[in-house]
């Protein structure tokens, strides 16, 4: 049996995690953000009591043992998810989100690099890499 509700990505890193909230694969999520690690305990704190997050999806890679032990005491399950290539991935969702405009949309996309941090499209991935995950069982 398939639990329902949101499951909450996190692409841990040392200094900034990207966090994504997705209730399913077919929906737009409901939270998409970059949080200083200092930040990211209470965040992600505020989050899970906000939307009724029922499981954690942290991204299996840099970081990821500080990041699984500040979510430790928030009761919910934590599970590791593979997270490789989600860097380049993340990138090719990010201009699918926000398309190059002006002289840009004339560079191939490989090319092209965002203009800010993309750890929230990251964390999308690996929410989405959960529930996918999830519906195989």
């Amino acid at each position: 049996m398939i639990v329902r509700g949101p499951v909450l990505g996190v692409d841990p890193g040392t200094r900034k995690c990207g966090i994504a909230i997705l209730a399913s694969v077919d929906e737009p999520p409901l939270a998409l953000e970059i949080v200083p690690f200092a930040a990211f305990r209470e965040r992600v704190g505020a989050l899970v009591a906000s939307h009724a997050v029922r499981a954690i999806a942290l991204g299996g890679g840099t970081h990821t043992g500080p990041a699984a032990a500040a979510l430790g005491d928030l009761g919910i399950p934590v599970e590791v998810v593979d997270e490789r290539e989600t860097t380049l991935l993340a990138r090719a969702r990010y201009f699918r989100a926000h398309p190059p405009r002006g002289w840009r949309r004339l560079i191939p996309r490989g090319m092209l690099l965002p203009p800010r941090p993309i750890d929230d499209f990251a964390a999308l991935l690996i929410a989405e890499r959960f529930l996918e995950r999830e519906a195989s069982r």
